[in-house]
C-alpha cells in the first residue's frame, strides 16, 4: 500500500478516535430528586378515522402530517379549545402538532389500527 495513504488512514482515524472520546460526556451520578414529566394540556380522542383534540387551553394552530410527509391540517388561527379532523383513509401512522395560546407546542406521534 503507498505510504501516503497509509498516513491519511491512520491520521483519518486517529481523528475519528480523538472527535470520539472529546464528544463523551460525563455522566453525572444519578440523584434521588426525580422531576416530573410535562404533562399535556390536552387530550386526543379517536373513533375510527375521526379524530378529536380537547385541551384545558385554547389552541392557537394545530398542524396534522402523515408518515410520509403529507400535511393533511394546517390551522393557524384557531380560537377554540377542541378541533375534529378525518385521517386520510390509507393512512395508519400521523404527527399532531399543537400550540396552545400560552406559546407552548406539543408534538406527539399516533398510530391508528
Amino acid at each position: 500500500m503507498n505510504p501516503i495513504i497509509r498516513k491519511a488512514i491512520l491520521v483519518s482515524t486517529l481523528f475519528c478516535i480523538a472527535s470520539l472520546m472529546h464528544g463523551q460526556e460525563k455522566q453525572s451520578p444519578k440523584s434521588d430528586i426525580t422531576t416530573p414529566a410535562t404533562t399535556k394540556p390536552f387530550k386526543v380522542l379517536t373513533n375510527g378515522k375521526q379524530i378529536t383534540i380537547q385541551s384545558k387551553q385554547n389552541l392557537r394552530s394545530l398542524m396534522v402530517w402523515t408518515a410520509s410527509g403529507h400535511r393533511f391540517v394546517e390551522e393557524k388561527a384557531l380560537t377554540t379549545n377542541s378541533y375534529s379532523f378525518t385521517v386520510p383513509a390509507k393512512e395508519t401512522i400521523f404527527y399532531i402538532m399543537l400550540e396552545t395560546a400560552e406559546g407552548k407546542r406539543f408534538t406527539e406521534r399516533m398510530g391508528l389500527k
